[in-house]
């Protein structure tokens, strides 16, 4: 196998393609902090990083429980089990020893006593745990993007539906200040909307040097072999994995999709209805990553063309946000945060009216998915919302890498009439990982 670039796929043909056991509690009971029966319980996949801050946020749930933290790294899980351990023990006498910690996330799948994993695994594993864990009849929360190849997202988003799983994607901004500003959108308070523009600048730490990536030993207490998973084997450096995975197109689109997979999907969430494709993308203004290893899109100028006219243009410049244009107004909602401003500012004083269309309220991304995994009900970024922004972000880069506009056929999930883009609409996988 060969590593993914942005050469390779301008000279592509197609690819050939043990711990106390406790009862899970579905249905949850009454009382300050239910019983160990009645409580949700959760392991958690990936622990570092965004994965370690879920844990802060699983732990001030007294309706959940977590049993299990898996992570490659050593130092992380058992770092990890100490603090779930630690923070249980202040509630009860004689102190708890109830966290199991694993090296392989299969470990925690096969346990029946788990209700839902959260994965913070790097975004190469996003789609595939979560097909596993759907088929394990786990509910799952995965952080963004859903997914690090669009057909692995349609196989994930699908898994989810077959086996009526609750799915929570892990873009946290719809729990936040844009969701007023997709219901103006929504209900004509802007007018027709003609278009949408999303602004992504680049992080200081995306632009820093690479530095020395040569081949190194590996980390005693660090399983490269699983954390490399499905992607092509390349020799260990520190500049490959943990956050460095962002900057590297095997694994990660950049900014397109670390803080793009937030940006956008407030986009395509205020648009909703409005979208059918895009019909087409182009990219102009395409700069990337000249290292020996980091190798993501670093300047861009994208335009996805909607059926009906409109656009959404996606740029590395400006403020981080999103700006809804209509001819009737504007609305900007800066990330993080969401915050608005508007032209004419009266916009923000609107009131909704009865009858007008409203976005769920949500108590926390987290809570939102806690309470649906209770109700089975739909979380407020499902697995096909995340699939779909996903894509988005996914198609800009095939687009930069083509250098040509490419027309999508939304219903297929496929470029019509270019074998070499389709041929990366999914990815081979190394052996034994397949979907």
């Amino acid at each position: 196998m060969t590593r993914l670039t942005r050469r390779t796929f301008l000279k592509a043909a197609a690819f050939g393609a043990a711990a106390p056991y406790i009862v899970s509690g579905t249905v949850l009971g009454a009382g300050e902090r239910p019983a160990p029966s009645n409580r949700i319980t959760i392991g958690n996949i990936g622990v570092g990083g965004r994965g370690n801050s879920h844990i802060g946020s699983l732990l001030e749930e007294k309706d959940a429980q977590i049993l299990a933290v898996c992570d490659v790294e050593k130092s992380h899980r058992e770092g990890t089990k100490g603090r779930v351990e630690q923070r249980y023990g202040r509630d009860q006498p004689g102190g708890y020893a109830g966290c199991a910690s694993f090296n392989d996330f299969r470990e925690v799948l096969a346990r029946p006593d788990i209700d839902g994993v959260v994965i913070g695994a790097p975004d190469h594993w996003h789609a595939l745990m979560s097909v596993m864990a759907a088929e394990a009849g786990k509910d799952i929360y995965c952080e963004k993007p859903m997914c690090a190849v669009i057909g692995d997202g349609r196989a994930a988003a699908n898994a989810v539906k077959r086996y009526g799983r609750v799915f929570q994607t892990g873009s946290q901004e719809r729990s936040g200040g844009g969701r007023f500003a997709c219901e103006l959108v929504r209900n004509g308070y802007l007018g027709k909307i003609h278009t949408i523009r999303t602004f992504l600048p680049m992080e200081p730490h995306c632009l820093a040097p690479q530095g020395d990536a040569s081949p190194q030993p590996v980390p005693e207490g660090f399983d490269y072999d699983l954390w490399l998973g499905p992607t092509p084997y390349e020799p260990y450096t520190a500049k490959r994995c943990h956050f460095n995975f962002r900057w590297i197109t095997d694994y990660s689109d950049g900014e397109l999709t670390d803080r793009g997979a937030h940006v956008n999907d407030i986009a395509l969430w205020g648009a909703g209805p409005l979208l059918v494709g895009p019909v087409d993308i182009e990219a102009t203004n395409g700069k990337f990553r000249q290292d020996t290893l980091w190798d993501v899109p670093i300047q861009f100028h994208l335009e996805y063309t909607y059926a009906n006219g409109m656009k959404i243009i996606c740029e590395s410049d400006g403020q981080r946000g999103i700006k809804f244009e209509g001819d009737k107004g504007w609305v900007f909602v800066a990330i993080h945060g969401g915050m608005l401003t508007a032209e004419p500012a009266s916009l923000l004083k609107t009131v909704l009216a009865p009858g007008d269309i409203t976005l769920p309220r949500t108590r926390g991304h987290m809570r939102n998915w806690l309470d649906c995994i209770k109700t089975r009900e739909l979380c407020v970024a499902p697995a096909e919302d995340g699939h779909r922004t996903a894509s988005f972000c996914h198609l800009g880069l095939m687009a930069l890498w083509a250098g040509r506009k490419l027309k999508w056929d939304l219903e297929k999930e496929q470029f019509i009439g270019d074998r070499d883009a389709n041929a990366y609409v999914t990815r081979p996988m190394r052996a034994p990982w397949h979907l």
